[in-house]
Order: C-alpha cells, then sequence, then structure tokens
C-alpha cells in the first residue's frame, strides 16, 4: 500500500480544541513509521477545473475567496484559515492520485491511500459543512470516470453519513454509493429509503445503524447488501472513504467496530475489488481519537502488506442491524 502525503496539509489550522486537527496525519505518520514497506508520494494540486465539474463553480470561487481573506467559520463545525485553500487543493489531489494510481494497468496497479485534509464527504455540491469544503472522494470519482472508468463504486464507512458525496452522485447511474453509519448522527440524513432519483435510482445505499453495531454488524452489510451490490454494479473502481470514528473507542460516535475490525473490513472490500477486476483506493475521512485513528489505519495497512485477517468466532447480527439489513434486502439491495 503507497500512501498519498502533503505537508501542507497540515497548515490547515482549526484551532486548539477543534477535533479534525493537523494532529491526525502527524499520529498517522508516527504509527506508520513502525511499519513495514511504508512508501509515501506527493501528488500536484487537483486542478480547480475539475473541481469546479463537481461542485458549483461559484461556491468554489467563494471558498477560495474566503480562505484567501483569512478565513474564519464558515459555520460553527467548518473552520478555514489563509492556508487552508492550499491544503484543500493538495487534499482533492491526493485523492486524483488515489484513483489514478488504482485504475493503473497491471503492472502499475497499486493501492493507494489518500492522507489528506481537510476531509470532504460533507461537502455538497455547493456548501461546506461537517469540517469539509471539498468532496475529496468525489473529485477522485470524477477524475476516474474523466479518465478510463466507465463506472464507480465508492463505500463510506465513516460513522457519519457522506452526505455530501450522496448529494453530488444522488442522479447519476455510472456511480454506486454506499454509506454505512450511525443512525440519527450528524447531518440526519442517510434514511434507507434515500436509494436515487433518475438515472440514480437504485445506486445510493445507505445502511443507519443503530447505536452500539459492532465489526459483525459492519461486515454482514458488506457481505449480505453492499458486496452483492457492487458485484452487480461490476464498477472499474472502487473508492473507500475511509473514516475510523465508528471505532468503539472514538469520543464521536457510540459505535463498537475495533482496530481489528477494520482491516476486516479492508479485507473485504479488497475482494469485492478482485472480484470485479476494478482498482481500489482509500480516502481519509474521520476519526478523532488519535490511538485508534493510528491503530485501526496500520492495520489496513498490514492488510495489504503482510496477511489476510481471518473472520473470527463472532455473534450473531444484532436486532437493530438485522432489521435494517432485512428492509434493504426486501428494497432489492444485496443480489449478485
Amino acid at each position: 500500500m503507497n500512501f498519498g502525503y502533503r505537508e501542507v496539509c497540515l497548515d490547515h489550522d482549526t484551532g486548539k480544541r477543534h477535533p479534525e486537527s493537523p494532529d491526525r496525519l502527524r499520529a498517522i505518520r508516527r504509527g506508520l513509521a513502525e511499519c513495514h514497506d511504508v512508501e509515501y508520494v506527493a501528488p500536484d494540486d487537483a486542478d480547480v477545473d475539475l473541481i469546479k465539474s463537481v461542485h458549483d463553480p461559484d461556491y468554489v470561487d467563494e471558498v477560495r475567496d474566503f480562505c484567501e481573506s483569512g478565513g474564519g467559520n464558515w459555520d460553527a463545525d467548518t473552520v478555514a484559515c489563509e492556508d487552508t485553500w492550499p491544503a484543500i487543493l493538495a487534499s482533492a489531489g491526493l485523492a486524483e492520485w488515489a484513483a489514478e494510481r488504482a485504475l493503473a494497468g497491471d503492472e502499475g496497479r497499486e493501492t493507494p491511500f489518500a492522507l489528506g485534509r481537510p476531509p470532504g464527504h460533507h461537502a455538497v455540491a455547493d456548501d461546506a459543512m461537517g469540517f469539509c469544503f471539498v468532496n475529496n472522494v468525489s473529485v477522485a470519482a470524477q477524475a476516474a470516470l474523466e479518465s478510463n472508468a466507465d463506472r464507480v463504486a465508492i463505500v463510506d464507512w465513516d460513522v457519519h453519513h457522506g452526505n455530501g458525496t450522496q448529494d453530488i452522485w444522488y442522479d447519476d447511474g455510472d456511480v454506486l454509493f454506499a454509506s454505512l453509519h450511525e443512525e440519527g448522527l450528524y447531518p440526519g440524513t442517510g434514511e434507507v429509503q434515500e436509494t436515487g432519483e433518475g438515472d440514480g435510482e437504485m445506486r445510493t445505499i445507505n445502511v443507519p445503524y443503530p447505536p452500539g453495531a459492532d465489526t459483525t454488524d459492519y461486515l454482514a452489510a458488506v457481505d449480505e447488501v453492499i458486496g452483492p451490490s457492487f458485484r452487480a454494479f461490476d464498477p472499474d473502481l472502487v473508492l473507500v472513504s475511509a473514516g475510523f470514528d465508528a471505532h468503539r473507542h472514538d469520543p464521536i460516535s457510540r459505535m463498537e467496530v475495533s482496530s481489528e475490525g477494520y482491516g476486516l473490513l479492508a479485507d473485504r472490500v479488497r475482494s469485492i475489488a478482485d472480484d470485479c477486476d476494478a482498482g481500489l483506493a482509500f480516502v481519509l475521512e474521520g476519526g478523532y481519537n488519535l490511538d485508534t485513528l493510528t491503530d485501526s489505519l496500520t492495520t489496513v495497512h498490514e492488510v495489504f502488506d503482510r496477511y489476510s485477517p481471518s473472520t473470527p468466532d463472532v455473534d450473531e447480527v444484532s436486532e437493530g442491524a438485522r432489521e435494517v439489513l432485512d428492509e434493504l434486502i426486501d428494497q432489492g439491495f444485496g443480489d449478485d
């Protein structure tokens, strides 16, 4: 696994008490320093025209002007400074690089992981929210579609619903989006009934689990709903919006996924991509306990570097998770 990283992403200053801080990337780098075969790449910024093909052009100009004028609070949660605009371009460029590397031919194909910030999955087409200004994973998907990909699948396992990604692709039949998230948590979207519209009908899969869902529940969602749906869609590229805030020790959520669980999820997604002969790339989203963020991400790296984890003996899927999965299956999701 190769990692994309740019020092300029540390310059996005959100303030001393903000959970989405530069310390997240510093902690990840320290953790990866203990791992074998870690390579870093520093790709170019994303082209502004590419970003504007995902977001409303006037909104993109507004964000740039807001940052260059000194920034401040876009909203209560989403903070910028003068150095945020260069970080935005770098973070989007890292996601674009990840898509390009994952789509390379057999000799050059890699499993890249874009370590950028600010994160992106809450940014809708014409607004910033939830710490996010530009939807990085959507920039990656758009870059892939403009390259040699006909179809892109995105799985978002951040504990918060990827509302921005859903918003951008909701009526597009070329992108299949699946979000595993905690029901009722910010931003309050992502119901089972939100399945897409127009050309994008049945191209959005929302798995809103109740608080307390654990690794077993998350794996069941991939095995029973997301995996079969992705295989039927047969994408050329699978992108992971990789947030690690569903961890049992993350301060922002009430979920119970373990560090090992993220390795198991990554291995499941790798199998899906292999079955589709698709490229696979990861884009960093949330995760706010520095220790568990680092442990979970390094576990994902080790899955690709040294070993494939085997699923341990686990309990049955919880009652609340089973109800969600059955509702999705009744709607027609999950069939190969």
